[in-house]
């Protein structure tokens, strides 16, 4: 199925889930790797010395930037459009269920209840923009592009 011929006005709600993904997931990038060491004492409460987690946190910096890239090329590249939308779905989705597990054997974190609903509001738009623009004729999600 085709992309549906959209409004100016539609193409901007279309995309505007992957915008926003990308730039809460592009600065929460900064706030993991750009300075461990400086940065995540101030805002989590503990230290980073240990060169293995100063690269564990740099990886997840970079793995940060490949996904909110992607949706940000995906923007301009509405090819791109369905399968960004898709690994934000799986992107948020994951996150919020790996919060979730967090609160259940962990306890409740006040700092990432705020990251779990944007998660869970995130991965609902992805799901929502993905049943409105490529559904299929019974409704379901299409496999194929």
């Amino acid at each position: 199925m085709g992309m549906v011929a959209l409004p100016e006005e539609g193409i901007i709600m279309k995309n505007a889930q992957l915008i926003i993904s990308a730039a809460i997931v592009l600065s929460v990038s900064l706030v993991y790797g750009a300075a461990p060491a400086r940065i995540l004492p101030e805002v989590f409460g503990f230290s980073v010395e240990d060169i293995d987690l100063k690269n564990i946190f740099r990886a997840v910096m970079g793995l940060y930037w490949a996904i909110g890239g992607y949706w940000v090329y995906a923007v301009w590249k509405p090819d791109h459009w369905r399968n960004a939308t898709f690994v934000n779905a799986l992107f948020m989705g994951g996150l919020a269920v790996g919060r979730t597990i967090s609160i259940v054997l962990d306890g409740n974190s006040p700092q990432f209840l705020v990251g779990l609903i944007l998660e869970l509001i995130l991965f609902a738009w992805a799901v929502l923009n993905l049943t409105k623009w490529y559904p299929e004729p019974d409704g379901r999600l299409s496999a194929q592009g």
